[in-house]
């Protein structure tokens, strides 16, 4: 076990023109041994990035440390030997496919621990720990692209447990898991804590369901130069505002008989490898509505979304505007239908935020109504300061609000929206949600959106459709 100490640090990402802008400023801070710690902070604010300074990735894979130190007991993170590194840190990262390097499940996981150097006779039993503690055994032959977002969140974290690290690093663990296995991994990490004595760090916009299990709840403010350990009544006073919303209570309309369906689906089978996801009779989503899509991680919602897109294959009928989508000429389909895929650097195509933004008015089928609503919408989502950066140089939250609005840009008349919350704050996740009805209504558009978080989108959504046992069914309810 170890105490992690952040003495007066400051690091920057220095640009192409030497300038060294500080991402965090003079900050300091003690993470306490086997301590349960929670690190919150508006998005953008350096949480990641002080994430991977503790972890060692950073400065030896990016930025620089302009002053000041990280570390471990009595030795500097950048001072210990590599091959030492991995037995005392741990860190899972925002982004999991960032961190895979394998084809499938059980190779991932032997692979980190081959790099770890554990003897070929010890791994098969961690693997078999590890899966079994995480409870996805049954994902263990799966190909990772195959695997939704939430599973592959749950490797990652299983990846981490294989390791046995005396500290464990999570980036936005829980970002795309459904409240249910949220709540199950909390759990079994406050396990790990209690029985094997680890220390444990949590970065995280959400606070929902943390007030059980933390110890300690450390603020980095938006700037990046005050880093605070609140008191218990400070602590306790900002989780209640996070408190777990009742749901059941939040009325939606069912759709209306004079509703004018646009995607249809007819005797649809969804599946992905061996397994069946969906097999439904019928089910209309209907034109110039959001939706709210729900379910559980890996029941199929993201694979809808793909098939919509027509990239992934079906069988049985989806229709969009009556035309059979397999049918439809790839060219003809996206000037029609776009998709905000969950992982946001798999939509850039450019370098800095204003490339990405200019390259989407050029392909807008609304560019009038954009090009003046452009500069209020940036300052929204606060990006105005951030049009010159690389875009991959952006925190989560950033690149989600990018990506967001680069496709609204678009003004495609559907629009598919596959976990678009994940990463941001409460403030981001107004602003966004806000700027998403103006242009539904404005621009006459499609939209459905598949979520975990329900925080306020019955001021948003029109309707909800729950995909549970294999079947797609409306409901009154966000719950």
């Amino acid at each position: 076990m170890a105490t992690i100490s952040v003495n007066h640090l400051s690091f920057s990402y220095p640009t192409e023109d030497g300038q060294k802008p500080l991402t965090l400023a003079d900050i300091s801070a003690t993470f306490p041994n086997g301590g349960f710690s929670l690190l919150t902070g508006p998005s953008g604010s350096g949480k990641s990035t002080l994430m991977k300074i503790i972890s060692g990735l950073y400065p030896k894979f990016g930025g620089l440390i302009t002053a000041g130190e990280v570390r471990l007991n009595d030795t500097k993170i950048s001072d210990i030997p590599e091959t030492d590194r991995g037995q005392l840190v741990a860190m899972m990262f925002q982004n999991p496919n960032q961190q895979f390097a394998m084809d499938t499940v059980e190779r991932e996981l032997i692979f980190a621990l081959e790099n770890q150097c554990v003897a070929p006779a010890d791994m098969m039993a961690r693997v078999d720990r590890a899966l079994d503690y995480v409870e996805i055994s049954q994902l263990r032959h799966r190909q990772l692209n195959s695997l939704s977002g939430g599973e592959k969140q749950k490797v990652a974290l299983a990846v981490i447990i294989a390791m046995q690290a005396d500290t464990i690093l999570l980036d936005e663990p829980f970002a795309s898991v459904d409240p249910v296995a949220r709540q199950l991994l909390l759990a079994k990490l406050s396990r790990l804590q209690h029985e094997e004595h680890k220390t444990i760090i949590i970065s995280d916009h959400d606070l929902e369901d943390y007030d059980a299990y933390i110890d300690h709840l450390f603020v980095l403010n938006d700037t990046g130069d005050s880093l605070v350990l609140l008191n218990d009544k400070a602590a306790q006073q900002k989780m209640a505002t996070f408190k777990r919303q009742d749901t059941s209570n939040q009325q939606l309309l069912l759709p209306k008989k004079t509703d004018e369906p646009i995607i249809s689906a007819n005797n649809l089978k969804l599946t992905a490898g061996t397994s069946t996801l969906l097999t439904q009779p019928k089910i209309d989503f209907f034109q110039h509505h959001i939706t709210l899509l729900t379910g559980a991680n890996g029941t199929g919602k993201s694979t809808l979304l793909l098939a919509i897109s027509k990239l992934h294959q079906y069988n049985g009928s989806l229709l969009l505007n009556q035309k059979e989508i397999a049918k439809i000429r790839p060219n003809r389909l996206y000037q029609q239908v776009a998709l905000v895929f969950q992982d946001a650097d798999q939509q850039f195509l450019n370098v800095t935020v204003s490339e990405e933004l200019a390259l989407s008015l050029k392909n807008s089928q609304a560019p009038a109504y954009f090009k003046d609503r452009i500069p209020k919408f940036l300052e929204k989502l606060q990006l105005t300061q951030l049009q010159d950066q690389v875009v991959y140089t952006l925190s989560g939250g950033q690149k989600k609000k990018l990506q967001i609005l680069e496709m609204l840009i678009m003004a495609t008349p559907v629009l598919l929206f596959d976990e678009p919350f994940t990463g941001l704050d409460f403030s981001s996740l107004q602003a966004v949600m806000t700027i998403m009805k103006q242009v539904a209504k404005d621009c006459q558009q499609t939209m459905i959106i598949v979520s975990h978080q329900l925080f306020g989108l019955d001021a948003l959504v029109d309707y909800h459709v729950t995909l549970e046992n294999k079947q797609l069914q409306y409901v009154e309810g966000l719950a």
